[in-house]
């Protein structure tokens, strides 16, 4: 790809991504999730695993909305589809979801069950693969220029 081809996303709202400004959310709260397991684990105060519960709830929706948008843009752009890295960082972010969906449902069970062992371990997973998917996010805008406004930028 060349700074000249048109990488800009197809869902945005007055130029900016909808992509880029979701993502932020479920990156927060997963990771947020995985904080409140770890002190659910070690006090066994029940707050703790409802945080937990609700930071997954919103996480997941948000998710889901950031990869609705995402996929808007990488259907609606083939330069963006050509990029291995767009196919990486969307089958990452989909198993992201898949295991923090999962986590939800464990996160419903009563208290100690809702946490150890296996949400922890759901929320670590989910937490291990963010940073592999983030990276493959800034590889597309820094590397390629995936949404970057060229505009009066001299080829």
């Amino acid at each position: 790809m060349t700074p000249a081809d048109n990488l800009q996303p197809t869902a945005q709202i007055a130029r900016h991504p909808i992509h880029v400004m979701l993502v932020p959310v479920p990156i927060t709260c997963f990771v947020g999730a995985l904080i409140t397991d770890i002190v659910y684990y070690f006090t066994a105060e029940m707050m703790w695993a409802d945080f937990s519960a609700w930071l997954l709830v919103v996480g997941l929706i948000v998710g889901v909305l950031a990869a609705i948008a995402g996929l808007t843009d990488f259907i609606g752009n083939r330069g963006i589809r050509n990029l291995s890295a767009a196919w990486l960082h969307m089958f990452g972010n989909v198993a992201v979801l898949v295991v923090a969906f999962f986590n939800v449902l464990i996160h419903t069970r009563d208290a100690w069950t809702s946490v150890v062992p296996t949400g922890i371990i759901l929320s670590i997973i989910t937490v291990l693969i963010l940073p592999l998917t983030g990276w493959l996010g800034w590889t597309m805008v820094y590397r390629h220029g995936v949404a970057v406004d060229r505009v009066g930028v001299a080829p």
